[in-house]
């Protein structure tokens, strides 16, 4: 099978700030890792933390990275909320749709012949833990580059196998550092961990890295449904 080609994906600066929700104003508020959302307040609040988290992020800049020597082989629990699903990696098809020029639907071979990215990092849990795992698959945004956005796109929508959900602003999902992982620790992802391809990023809390991903939606407004937490009250943007 050929190489996919990625093409070079160089939003012009007002194009990003535009997708990314960066160009309007916000007020300073403190960014917190999570917030329960408790009544009329906590829920008027939250939209105004989101944009100063928005702010906080560097959408370009890389989070420094932790020498092989660092990594925790049984560091990483792993928590399951459900059933884990059983996803025939030859039969696995990710899709990608929404608002974009390109829908794809990509196999695991196309993804693996895809430029491999490693990087060695922190996840953190809401739970209180974290561990150090390299993770190495496939760019986000070199995903993103191949659906061909269009250019109201702000958020990008995550389902799994198992029923999970999960949103992204834009920007977090364009950061260098997002990967689709298909490896950790540069052996093959376990089920366990989320096989065949899961969310894997320095710069969102774990439940923000949705495993079993099976399909990806561009969308240019955030819908009801944020995800599977912060519909039941944790905090939406959840950065690091």
């Amino acid at each position: 099978m050929n190489l996919i080609q990625i093409p070079q994906y160089r939003l012009p600066r007002r194009q990003f700030l535009q997708m990314s929700g960066l160009s309007g104003m916000s007020f300073l508020l403190g960014g917190c890792a999570l917030s329960v959302f408790e009544g009329v307040v906590g829920k008027a609040v939250e939209p105004l933390n989101q944009s100063v988290e928005a702010l906080l992020l560097n959408p370009q800049k890389p989070v420094p990275e932790f020498p092989k020597s660092a990594i925790e082989p049984n560091g990483l629990i792993v928590n399951t909320y459900g059933i884990t699903p059983k996803i025939d990696p030859k039969m696995f098809r990710l899709i990608i749709d929404g608002e974009v020029n390109n829908p794809l639907s990509l196999s695991l071979n196309d993804i693996q012949q895809m430029p491999l990215t490693s990087m060695t990092i922190r996840h953190v849990c809401v739970e209180g833990w974290a561990a150090i795992v390299q993770w190495g698959g496939i760019r986000l945004r070199d995903l993103v580059a191949l659906a061909q956005p269009k250019a109201n796109v702000g958020y990008i929508y995550f389902k799994s196998a198992d029923g999970y959900y999960e949103s992204w602003d834009i920007a977090s999902a364009l950061h260098p550092q997002t990967l689709m992982a298909y490896q950790k620790n540069s052996q093959p992802l376990s089920i366990d961990n989320g096989a065949p391809l899961r969310l894997a990023s320095p710069i969102k809390l774990g439940y923000k890295q949705s495993k079993w991903v099976t399909q990806i939606t561009l969308v240019s407004q955030l819908q009801r449904f944020k995800g599977y937490w912060e519909d039941q009250g944790y905090e939406w943007f959840a950065g690091l």
